[in-house]
């Protein structure tokens, strides 16, 4: 059995919201929910138990630094929460992406999208964006010699693209991307990324 729902487990959640659920049964549509699940956390990281501390401390001071520049407009304050908020992303991002680069966490999330099914560019971008939002800046352009290319992230995004192409994992053809069905594993195109 799979149950998807919006409640959370904690004492509101179960006792006191009014939340909504359902409960999935059939081997076939369980297996799909839990490869879905397995798939999307490995566009994740692992994130120690030592870093979880180390971030929480940043979040307090963050959150002592917001309360701080809510009371008061004087410019330091709010120079030192905007400080304080870039040293919390930037420590974010370091776990995010222990251990991989940009171009495997783009390439990763590509597979994971067309597991799913094929899709134009147009519509796989915005989708790399919703599930990659702190890669995908979209203030950052592309410039060589005065000249703009687009934004930086989606540069990124296509030159993943073609590596996966140029290795025989995806396929562009009719304006669509494929998956190409992994000779090892046809359930999980994340296993050999």
């Amino acid at each position: 059995m799979a149950i998807i729902t919006s409640g959370n487990l904690t004492e509101p959640g179960l006792c006191g919201n009014i939340e909504y659920g359902v409960a999935l049964r059939g081997d076939a549509t369980v297996r799909e929910v839990r490869t879905d699940l397995e798939r999307y956390g490995k566009l994740g990281a692992s994130i120690s138990l030592d870093d979880v501390s180390a971030l929480a401390v940043e979040l307090q001071e963050l959150r002592i630094l917001f309360q701080r520049a809510q009371g008061s407009i004087r410019a330091k304050a709010r120079k030192a929460f905007r400080q304080k908020l870039e040293s919390a992303r930037n420590q974010m991002l370091r776990q995010r992406a222990k251990g991989k680069t940009t171009h495997a966490i783009f390439s990763d999330t590509i597979l994971f999208l067309l597991a799913k099914g094929s899709l134009r560019t147009d519509q796989l971008h915005p989708r790399v964006k919703l599930l990659q939002p702190d890669l995908c800046d979209d203030s950052i352009d592309r410039v060589i010699d005065g000249v703009h290319f687009g934004k930086k992230w989606k540069h990124h995004v296509r030159n993943a693209q073609q590596a996966l192409k140029k290795q025989g994992k995806i396929r562009f053809d009719n304006g669509l991307w494929y998956l190409v069905p992994s000779r090892t594993s046809v359930d999980d195109p994340l296993s050999s990324s």
